[in-house]
Parts: structure tokens; C-alpha cells; sequence
């Protein structure tokens, strides 16, 4: 199920400003217009009317139909699964728009696709997340909003601005809320420990930070070793960006309860869920999974244990913020 927004609307975005602002346009493409229609609320806005369509051999049609010349415009679409097809959509309306003389464009990305191949670690390998940042560029974006990105070198990938803002908040806030026990915050391996320290660190003063070894013989197979810290008789949450097939974070799960934890929390943005993720996190190991609507999960991939928290309104401010050019950091201090 989705939960109700739990950012408190900050007095810094009254929906009332944006009446009458016909410079501010926001447009939705295929891939969650759940979440843009919500962000669109936030604003006092409806997303801009269009058209978009494949044809019978797969090429997408996208028509904006309202006047955008003069206007910063605001496209929201995750590069989530079908990942090439909202890629090239995404490339698409952003070509509409700059031939509509939109003065600016902003692609807003929830989720930004091919993030994971960010550097070589082997050779011959492409760093399709640099590729990606360079097509999406030169299709004629002036700007870019992304969330929780895999790694933060990928903002140095784009040659034009770029703002990273996270769903750390709004699943701290849902943690806060449930007012748990003796907890120590987990990350499901070494590369997280920065993001699982500052999550522990905005949880609370004294919260306790734990990290798991593990070893990735390929791609999508991972073999836990060891936890580093103490989880006896605690509430474990695990902190992480992304669930893609679950192998990490189940196996996480399962090592933290064999080491004496007393209940298993998962926390990530992105629910990417492929196959084998729902059997994985739904088996009793987690007493819940908490993730955002940055990639919208469809009935079939729900079970018990899912909450899904809406980012909605934290997008919505970062976009009303960079519309009066104002600072979108301060948001997270």
C-alpha cells in the first residue's frame, strides 16, 4: 500500500503562489504518472497536457499539446523498467519541448537508470551511467533533479546543473514514527557505509552502525560472510538505494537474525523488485520493507510487509526551489 505523504508542506511552498504562474509547466511521461499527478497537487498544478504513443513497430510519438514557448518546463519520468523504452520517451519529450522554445527544461529523474555501471572494474566495460548523462544532455536538457543517485560521482557526469536530493527523510520520518526499541542501523555491505552513517547519524545521536562483508562472485549473486558491529538483541534496519532482486538484502536479513538481532527492518528509495525480489522479501525475514514510489510497484509485486512512502512532496519543493532559484540543499539540513 501507499502511505500518505509524511513531509509536513513547508511554509516555504504555499500552493497558492503558483496560481497564475503560467512560466512553471510540468509534464509527465509513461513511466509514473502517479507520482507526477501527486507532485503536480503539491504545487497547485495539473501535469501538461500530451499525447505520447508507440506505433505498431515500437517507435514512441510524444506531442505536447498546450503552448510552452517562454516556460520552464519540468519533466518527470524514472528510467525505471522498461528502462529503454522511458529512456528514449524521456529523450523524445525533451526534444518536443526545445522545439516548442521551452526556455527551460528540467528532466526530473525519481530513478535514473544504468546508474550501477558507474566506473570500470573491468575491461572493456562501458559506464553507461556517464552514457546515459551524456544522451540525456544532448538531447537539450538545461537541468537536471535526480534522487538518490547509486553513487555521487554520477552528478560529475552531467556538464550542466544538476540537483541530488534524497528519500532519506521520508523514511527517517516513518522510522521515527514507529518509535522502535534498540536500534543499530545496517548497511548490506561496505560500499554503503557513508549513506547507512548518515542515516544512524539523523536517526539519533547515540543510534549504533553496523556494516555486513560479503563477496559478489558475478552480477546479481552475492555470498554474505560476516557482520561487523553488534546486532544482539537489536532491531536491525537495513539502509540501502536500491532492492533489485533482493539477493543482498534477503541474505543481509538472514545473517543479522542468525547473529541475535530481534526483528529485521529493510529501508530503501528505489523498489526496482525484479524477478525472484518478491519471494525473497516477503518469506518472514523482514518484519517490514520500507521503500518510496520513485518506481511505481504494481499489485502483483506488493505483499504484507511492503510500505511504499510517497517522495512526492519532497520533489515538489526541490522543484518549486530551483523555479524561484532557491537553495535546494538547505532542504536536508
Amino acid at each position: 500500500m501507499i502511505l500518505p505523504d509524511v513531509l509536513p508542506r513547508r511554509a516555504v511552498i504555499p500552493p497558492v503562489h503558483m496560481v497564475g504562474d503560467d512560466r512553471l509547466k510540468l509534464f509527465s511521461g509513461s513511466a509514473n504518472p502517479d507520482l507526477a499527478t501527486q507532485v503536480a497537487r503539491y504545487l497547485g498544478l495539473s501535469p501538461g497536457p500530451m499525447v505520447s504513443k508507440t506505433f505498431a513497430d515500437g517507435e514512441i510519438y510524444v506531442q505536447i499539446q498546450e503552448s510552452i514557448r517562454g516556460c520552464d518546463v519540468y519533466l518527470i519520468q524514472p528510467t525505471c523498467r522498461p528502462v529503454n523504452n522511458n529512456l528514449m520517451e524521456l529523450m523524445i519529450l525533451i526534444d518536443a519541448c526545445k522545439r516548442a522554445s521551452a526556455r527551460q527544461i528540467t528532466a526530473v529523474l525519481p530513478y535514473y537508470g544504468y546508474a550501477r555501471a558507474d566506473r570500470k572494474t573491468a575491461g572493456r566495460e562501458s559506464i553507461t551511467a556517464k552514457l546515459v548523462a551524456n544522451l540525456i544532455t544532448k538531447a537539450g536538457v538545461n537541468r537536471v533533479l535526480a534522487m538518490d543517485l547509486h553513487s555521487a560521482q554520477i552528478q560529475g557526469y552531467f556538464d550542466i546543473p544538476l540537483d541530488h536530493v534524497y528519500g532519506s527523510p521520508v523514511l527517517l520520518q516513518y522510522i521515527k514514527e514507529k518509535q522502535l526499541d534498540d536500534v543499530v542501523i545496517v548497511s548490506p555491505d561496505v560500499g554503503g557505509v557513508a549513506r547507512a552513517r548518515s542515516f544512524a547519524k539523523k536517526l539519533g545521536e547515540n543510534v549504533p552502525l553496523a556494516f555486513i562483508d560479503k563477496r559478489r562472485p558475478e552480477h546479481n549473486m552475492v555470498e554474505v560472510m560476516n557482520v561487523i558491529g553488534d546486532v544482539q538483541d537489536k532491531t536491525a534496519i537495513l539502509v540501502d538505494d536500491i532492492i533489485d532482486t533482493a539477493g543482498t538484502i534477503a541474505q543481509s536479513g538472514k545473517v543479522l537474525l542468525q547473529h541475535g538481532a530481534k526483528e529485521v527492518y529493510a529501508c530503501a528509495t528505489h523498489a526496482v523488485f525484479s524477478p525472484q525480489a518478491l519471494e525473497r522479501l516477503s518469506d518472514g525475514t523482514f518484519a517490514e520493507v520500507i521503500v518510496t514510489n520513485t518506481i511505481p510497484i504494481p499489485p502483483e509485486k506488493q505483499f504484507s510487509q511492503l510500505r511504499v512512502l510517497s517522495v512526492a512532496d519532497l520533489l515538489g519543493e526541490a522543484i518549486w526551489r530551483i523555479h524561484e532559484d532557491s537553495s535546494v540543499s538547505s532542504m536536508f539540513r
